[in-house]
């Protein structure tokens, strides 16, 4: 059986699925750490880069499967073609930018192993300072909805934004949450297949959530797990198309809020859509008045 770095034994039915879009050198190394954790079968989905990324990483690493798109599929739709091309067990899917820690894959497959009715695991990630970047988190009201989109857009450690991010000591306790984020998790096929993977017509963000929270309502559990660890380069092809994909967010925001809103609630939505109007132009002029990027895949 396969061993990660720290000796820990692995399920041998475990295999990654990467979804690529002009990652560069970051794919090739995201890869370079996967497989040092001792995963044997690692499968990268290229959205149609056009980049030279896929290229060299057939050259470093000749053991990846490669599946090529000749279009952009978006992140989900490209995660599930991946996770249709294996029969493994336990399946990781995550983004190209990343590095897992030593130790982090095998923490998560003994959460998944010892308990039967967790359908996900997700880590601790860190941003390349090694600031903790929030996950783990719960679904949020219509207060901190309002709250955390409005005024998070300016001030990141009002209350709002603390309570649904979970910012503090819980990022560092190992405990049950409504979801974790997309950039990198563990998940049961059984649980995965069960819910149809994810849902294609969210092209990019918010499809982690709308996962995870097809998952608890069929009765699965959803864990975040501290003791792994990954290091997120967080933003990359977002930040080269900073405005399209805060469009693709707020899209995203807008599909959820109608699949998900039940009985009374769905009188609201044509405030919600409006409220999400607003807020994108809000975000467009925050990023213009100060272009640094807050676009964080998979994140709020």
């Amino acid at each position: 059986m396969a061993e990660d770095a720290t000796g820990a034994v692995l399920p041998r039915h475990l295999a990654a699925v990467v979804v690529n879009y002009n990652a560069g050198a970051a794919l090739s190394t995201c890869v370079a750490s996967l497989i040092s954790e001792g995963i044997r079968e690692v499968v990268v989905v290229d959205n149609a880069s056009k980049d030279t990324s896929m290229s060299d990483l057939a050259k470093a690493w000749p053991q990846a499967k490669q599946i090529l798109s000749r279009r952009n599929l978006g992140f989900g739709a490209g995660a599930n073609l991946g996770v249709g091309s294996t029969s493994a067990e336990y399946l990781i899917v995550c983004n190209p930018d990343l590095v897992v820690r030593p130790g982090s894959i095998g923490a998560m497959a003994a959460v998944l192993g010892g308990a039967p009715d967790v359908a996900i695991v997700g880590p601790m990630l860190r941003d390349s300072s090694g600031t903790v970047y929030p996950s783990g988190r719960e679904f949020p009201g219509i207060g901190e909805a309002v709250g955390h989109g409005f005024v998070g857009l300016f001030w990141g450690g009002n209350p709002w934004t603390r309570r649904y991010r979970q910012i503090g000591q819980e990022q560092h306790r190992s405990r049950e949450a409504d979801w974790v984020s997309g950039a990198f998790l563990v998940v049961r096929r059984e649980a995965f297949d069960q819910v149809g993977g994810f849902d294609e017509r969210y092209f990019m963000y918010v499809e982690d959530v709308d996962l995870c929270w097809r998952l608890r309502r069929a009765g699965w559990a959803i864990r975040y797990e501290p003791a792994a660890e990954v290091v997120h380069e967080q933003g990359r092809s977002a930040s080269r198309h900073p405005y399209s994909m805060l469009v693709a967010h707020h899209r995203s925001m807008w599909r959820f809020a109608r699949q998900t809103t039940t009985g009374r609630g769905k009188a609201l939505l044509p405030v919600v859509a409006v409220g999400l109007c607003c807020r994108l132009v809000l975000a467009w002029t925050e990023h213009l008045v100060s272009p640094r990027s807050r676009l964080r895949p998979h994140s709020d």
